[in-house]
This record gives C-alpha cells, structure tokens and sequence, in this order.
C-alpha cells in the first residue's frame, strides 16, 4: 500500500473576512474531493482569512500513480481558485 500526502500553502489576499475565507476552503475541498475521491481537508491556519493550508491524501498500490494523483490534484485546485499556491509539501510512503 502507497499513501501519498500533500499539504498546500495559499494566500488569498482579497479574503476580507473568515466568513468569505471559508467559502472559498469549502469549494475548494469539495470539488476536489469528488472529482478525484480522495480524502482532503482545510488542516491549520483556520483563523487566518488570507492564508489557507488545505492537506490531501490518497492510496494506491504504485508511487507512480501516487504521484500522478498529487501531480493532477495540485494543477485542479490551481486552475480553479483566485488564491495563490505558496508552498507544497509532498511525501509518498
């Protein structure tokens, strides 16, 4: 078994509340979290309205794939939102 595990760094500078920060986290989430069944939530920085980290995880049986999955996870949620990727973290295991 592969588990292969992201953590993303955003800034959304035109957050201008939690409220509208939150908005933002939940489209995120959910649209990826359907289009690619993997287990994704918003995991620190929750009380800051322009900064989002949202984490990832996946499981399959090649690293290869593993990759691909993060590979093809990052490029959706940067084609899909305003905020701008900071930082990734990536481990295969």
């Amino acid at each position: 078994m592969i588990i292969g595990s992201c953590v993303i760094y955003m800034t959304a500078e035109w957050c201008n509340s939690l409220k509208e920060k939150r908005m933002v986290v939940k489209s995120i989430v959910e649209k990826t979290k359907h289009k690619f069944n993997i287990s994704i939530a918003e995991v620190d920085r929750q009380d800051i309205h322009k900064s989002i980290v949202i984490g990832f995880a996946c499981v399959t049986n090649e690293v290869r794939h593993a990759d691909e999955i993060i590979e093809n996870v990052l490029n959706y949620i940067e084609r899909n939102t305003d905020a701008v990727i900071d930082d990734v973290e990536r481990e295969i295991f």
